[in-house]
């Protein structure tokens, strides 16, 4: 399994980045240190998530956070993974907020919850027109000099926003994006293939996608509309019923059938071999899940395999 490495940084990681949205939501404390301890033990070291992951639920306050940091406190491991986060999320100030006075704040209660005292890729969740880029960077640049950020990423950005920041970094002396955060997967190719992706494969940027799997609608389970009861999360899948997304699942079929492979590890395998992409962004809510994972993390498509799979997602 080759390491890739993060853009212009010194981070290389295994083509796999554990995503903790369900952390503390569909996956409970316990659940989760089962996955985070097979995660590892499989060779992997990227683990992603951010400061309002998952404030969605009813009474929880940031609790991906909090229980990443438990279980880093628990093994004692913090120099054998790489931890991922984000700022700027509305996190009750009413807004999405990339100012330097709230990254300055907001950065400290990370580290708190996460119970460390740097972070090796910090995000900027979302975009915040309120503020200039310079602003933002100009934070990160004393957080890093404090050495509290290692290196810093965006996402949710689009080729102008992210093409400003790169030249405000440059002409600034300013610690750059060094990745890109963005939804990417089979059936949506529109926010990244294109200006995007051609911005991150010449400034040497690397794409770690989320929704990878499409909310789940890449697993193959949800093949009409009453099978949408199965998770929590099924709801969401709905908009994926249509003709472009029958093909897809069809291409998955197909590809399963040749390798023997399930539908999610064929879909990240795809990912995996997309000009600019690092590794793909999945969560588990089981360890036979994760196992699931580590299997498309480690699977080569064939160029024939590829190509039709490509097609049939446009």
């Amino acid at each position: 399994m080759t390491r890739r490495r993060l853009g212009r940084t010194d981070i290389e990681i295994a083509p796999l980045v554990l995503g903790t949205n369900v952390v503390g939501w569909t996956a409970d404390e316990k659940t989760s240190f089962e996955i985070f301890d097979a995660f590892v033990a499989e060779g992997f070291s990227a683990i992603d998530t951010a400061d309002s992951y998952s404030r969605w639920v009813p009474g929880n306050d940031s609790e991906s956070e909090k229980i990443i940091g438990r279980w880093l406190k628990a093994r004692g491991n913090r120099d054998k993974v790489y931890i991922f986060t984000k700022v700027g999320s509305d996190m009750g100030q009413g807004k999405k907020d990339l100012s330097a006075k709230w990254i300055e704040q907001e950065v400290e209660a990370s580290l708190k919850r996460l119970q460390t005292d740097y972070i090796d890729l910090y995000q900027s969740h979302w975009p915040d027109p309120t503020v200039t880029q310079e602003e933002t960077l100009t934070a990160y640049d004393r957080l890093v000099r404090a050495g509290k950020v290692r290196y810093i990423g965006a996402s949710n950005f689009d080729a102008e926003l992210l093409g400003e920041a790169l030249a405000v970094s440059k002409e600034k002396g300013l610690p750059r994006y060094e990745t890109l955060q963005n939804e990417y997967n089979l059936y949506t190719r529109d926010k990244f293939e294109g200006e995007i992706q051609e911005l991150v494969v010449r400034e040497g940027l690397s794409l770690i996608p989320y929704y990878s799997l499409a909310a789940g609608f890449l697993t193959g389970k949800y093949r009409s509309e009453a099978d949408l009861g199965q998770s929590p999360r099924g709801q969401g899948v709905a908009k994926y019923l249509d003709g472009k997304g029958k093909r897809i699942l069809a291409g998955l079929d197909k590809v399963a059938e040749n390798t023997g492979a399930a539908p999610a590890e064929i879909a990240l395998a795809w990912l995996n071999a997309q000009p600019g992409v690092a590794a793909p962004i999945a969560s588990a809510t089981s360890v036979r899940q994760l196992e699931s994972l580590v299997r498309g993390a480690r699977l080569e498509l064939s160029d024939d395999d590829l190509k039709m799979l490509t097609e049939a997602g446009r």
